[in-house]
């Protein structure tokens, strides 16, 4: 009987069949928890990922909207946008801290704080609760990030190519009625400057403060091994920036000298201008004799003559003595006495106003020089105001493969005088007959008057014959002469507010933009006879580059404006003579403005625009890189404006 019972467990113990279910039942538990950790591990990195990213978005909001103070924590805007995109970037509840947001998570939180160094810091938290795993017992887990956002600025150029044009001494409200009178200052090198008189709260004096604000901007953001440089150009019917040319790079190997005498610069130029051609007589003043008794005919030959022997006195004046004899009675012969007449005629210069050739070597060197178109002692010095380089005349389209030598910035001068920049000298400039209905450069004039404007010395001239540098021109904006250019450099707060702040950083003359372009590009391209000033650190990416352009008016170019390009009138170096009206005129000059914010754009320059106190035109805004035309109706938006841009300037990014 006890047989089977052994054969029976002994049966069972041999019999394997169903082992393998108990063991998967066994090892069910431990598998359950592997696979739960993976799946539940693979869900916090997914989690960690998005919850870092929100708080890095919610740093760079909080930073963006940070208002720079003394205080040790944020103000409310910027705490409000940083916890709306983290908020955006991290779902959750926002009714209820324990309610479920991404994957399930609870008790989310952000806060963003201000760091020492005026920058956004964050921390952001949430408890993810496990799924598979919690089968055996595993707990949520809370995952904890840190972020922090700064600006930064790489290094970076910026060119300020502002308007300085006569209306700029008015308020942003006055349209019209405002007159500025016309007063004097002394200039830097000791000569007299003109300037439109600014009311206080002038448009200027926004552009000052906008100015140093925009550095305060950027200097505050900026790294400490960030390299910044500024850069000034002030344009009206031309620029000066001919100090900068003759100085430019004289290491770099394009550049040379001849003789001393900057390769860049012409030393010859032809102006329209006057020259003396003989004497005239002088009507004014009558003629004198004289008589002399009981001498010989060569005695009274010995008579004749002109005093002084060349040129005039120092009032523009000499005199012609002619001679007549007649013997006594019974006289004869060489030793024959008699009765000399000596008559004694006037005479004054007999101009001859033309386009005519000066040596402007001795200006371009920076010397004083004397004027060649007055009798009376008057001397020259150049202030640095250019005449452009050729051009192609008559031109309404540009190919920028192919730009003429003024609107290619990057043309570097060789030994053509095309190819070079000329001095201003509008103290020998002069109209012709009338000023209003001039002359054809083909047909001189000649001056008959008693007194030719040119040598007239008072302020209330206007109109034929008169010179360029007299005060009734220079009021009117008929010519002026603005501050000289400042090059890129790594300039200070206190140099950049002695540059807006300096006596020649005053309104005056009329607006041509695309003058101010012209060199504004020329001066901030990689390429060209500048290329040194914008390049590269050592060791560095090339900088971003930038062009703020302001201006508070049209284009409002001028056919009997000596500036740039001449008096266009005479010279036709832009309209090749096609111009009808004002309204063609423009149209060359606007056109051009546009080649060259091409121009600046092509060379990855970024353009910001500034209409001031007026209207964007259509070509001021399509002047601008892409949604970079902005309007300031004042002062205020003027300063907002420049700080819109500065923002820009400073590129915010991620630091931790």
């Amino acid at each position: 009987m006890k047989t089977p019972a052994r054969g029976l467990m002994s049966s069972l113990a041999r019999d394997v069949r169903g082992n393998t279910l108990a063991m998967m039942a066994m090892f069910l538990i431990p598998l359950t928890g592997l696979v739960g950790s993976a799946v539940d591990m693979s869900r916090l990195y997914v989690v960690k990922t998005r919850l870092q990213q929100a708080c890095d978005a919610g740093a760079l909001a909080g930073r963006k909207g940070l208002i720079d103070s003394d205080s040790a924590t944020l103000n409310a805007e910027a705490v409000a946008q940083a916890q709306a995109f983290f908020g955006n970037n991290f779902k959750k509840d926002t009714t209820s801290p324990a309610a479920p947001g991404y994957f399930g998570s609870t008790k989310v939180s952000f806060t963003p704080t201000k760091t020492s160094d005026n920058q956004v810091a964050g921390t952001a938290s949430a408890t993810v609760p496990m799924t598979v795993s919690k089968i055996i017992g595993t707990s949520a887990v809370t995952i904890n990030v840190t972020c922090e956002a700064r600006y930064d600025v790489a290094d970076t150029d910026v060119m300020f190519v502002l308007d300085t044009t006569g209306s700029m001494a008015c308020l942003a409200s006055q349209t019209s009625g405002c007159s500025p009178a016309t007063k004097t200052y002394t200039r830097p090198d000791g000569t007299t400057g003109y300037y439109a008189q600014e009311v206080s709260g002038s448009k200027l004096s926004g552009v000052r403060t906008a100015v140093l604000n925009f550095y305060d901007t950027v200097a505050k953001t900026a790294d400490p091994t960030t390299h910044i440089r500024y850069g000034f150009v002030t344009y009206t019917s031309t620029v000066n920036a001919g100090f900068a040319v003759s100085a430019v790079s004289p290491t770099d190997p394009t550049y040379t000298k001849i003789a001393n005498y900057p390769l860049y610069m012409v030393n010859s130029w032809n102006y329209d201008t006057r020259r003396v051609i003989g004497d005239m007589n002088n009507t004014a003043i009558s003629n004198s004799t004289a008589t002399y008794n009981n001498v010989t005919t060569a005695t009274c030959n010995g008579y004749a003559g002109r005093s002084p022997a060349t040129g005039f006195t120092t009032n523009g004046q000499a005199t012609l003595y002619t001679t007549s004899f007649a013997y006594n009675n019974g006289q004869s012969g060489s030793n024959g006495l008699g009765t000399c007449t000596v008559t004694g005629t006037p005479k004054k210069p007999n101009w001859r106003y033309e386009n005519a050739v000066w040596d402007v070597a001795p200006l371009v060197m920076g010397q004083t020089t004397d004027d060649p178109t007055k009798i009376t002692s008057a001397t020259s010095k150049w202030q640095g105001c250019l005449e452009e380089r050729d051009t192609t005349a008559g031109a309404l389209t540009f190919d920028q493969k192919n730009l003429p030598k003024d609107l290619d910035p990057d043309f570097i001068p060789n030994s053509d005088p095309d190819t070079k920049w000329r001095p201003m000298w509008s103290d020998v400039i002069y109209y012709r007959s009338s000023f209003t209905s001039l002359d054809s450069a083909s047909y001189p004039s000649y001056s008959n008057s008693t007194s030719p404007y040119g040598d007239y010395t008072g302020t209330n001239q206007l109109g034929p014959f008169t010179a360029l540098n007299m005060y009734a021109n220079i009021s009117s904006g008929f010519v002026s002469c603005g501050k000289p250019v400042q090059r890129l450099d790594t300039l200070s707060r206190t140099q950049i507010s002695d540059y807006v702040n300096a006596s020649d950083f005053v309104p005056q003359g009329g607006t041509y933009h695309d003058t101010g372009m012209i060199w504004g590009t020329r001066m901030i391209s990689p390429n060209g006879i500048f290329k040194a000033d914008t390049s590269a650190w050592p060791g560095r990416n090339a900088p971003n580059r930038y062009i703020v352009f302001m201006t508070d008016g049209d284009m409002a170019p001028n056919e009997q404006i000596y500036g740039m390009y001449g008096i266009e009138y005479y010279d036709k170096r832009v309209t090749d003579g096609n111009s009808s009206n004002a309204t063609t005129y423009t149209n060359y000059h606007n056109q051009r403005f546009l080649a060259e914010c091409a121009a600046a754009k092509a060379r990855n320059i970024k353009v910001f625009v500034i209409g001031f106190g007026q209207t964007l035109t259509p070509q001021l805004t399509a002047c601008a890189s892409d949604g970079q035309a902005y309007y300031a109706s004042n002062n205020k938006g003027l300063d907002d404006a420049f700080q819109t841009i500065a923002k820009q300037v400073a590129m915010l990014r991620v630091s931790k």
